[in-house]
């Protein structure tokens, strides 16, 4: 995907040229620690502390069917699947896909799914390139305004 941006007048101007058609599938990689001998296995604290959410939200995503932890005398443990499951997730959302979308690719990820049960469209792409740009234009004018009351107190 090609995006050229400019920056001009504390705006961003942007035209996004997608070089994938509508019909074609977009997965959200996620990064994966290099591969272990044994896989590191999490209680609700440590995967909760390792990837700064709260337990809470670990158990939200279990019941939705995010996460599957396996559970040792009632406690629950997280192994590798469930990591690599919450980092797509915090991913997904960071990029403003829905929970409905971010199920859709771990199960199409996890074999589950064919690859025409996730698709992430072009529009719904351009969607969301649209919505942070707008984002970072809402920022920019609230800074300019902060900037000019603040130079109006200073000069007072």
């Amino acid at each position: 995907m090609k995006i050229d941006a400019i920056v001009a007048s504390g705006k961003i101007d942007a035209v996004a040229t997608p070089a994938f058609s509508e019909t074609e599938v977009v997965w959200i990689d996620v990064e994966s620690p290099a591969p272990v001998s044994v896989p590191e296995l999490l209680s609700i604290r440590d995967m909760a502390e390792k990837f700064e959410v709260t337990p809470r939200a670990l158990r939200f995503y279990e019941s939705k069917g995010l996460l599957s932890p396996t559970r040792d005398r009632g406690t629950r443990v997280y192994g590798a699947t469930d990591q690599t499951h919450l980092a797509l997730i915090l991913k997904g959302q960071k990029l403003g896909f829905t929970l409905a979308e971010i199920s859709q690719m771990i199960d199409a990820r996890s074999g589950r799914a064919s690859r025409q049960a996730l698709r992430l469209t072009r529009q719904k792409c351009v969607d969301q390139i649209a919505m942070f740009e707008q984002r970072i234009n809402d920022a920019l004018e609230a800074v300019a305004e902060l900037r000019r009351i603040h130079t109006s107190l200073c000069c007072q």
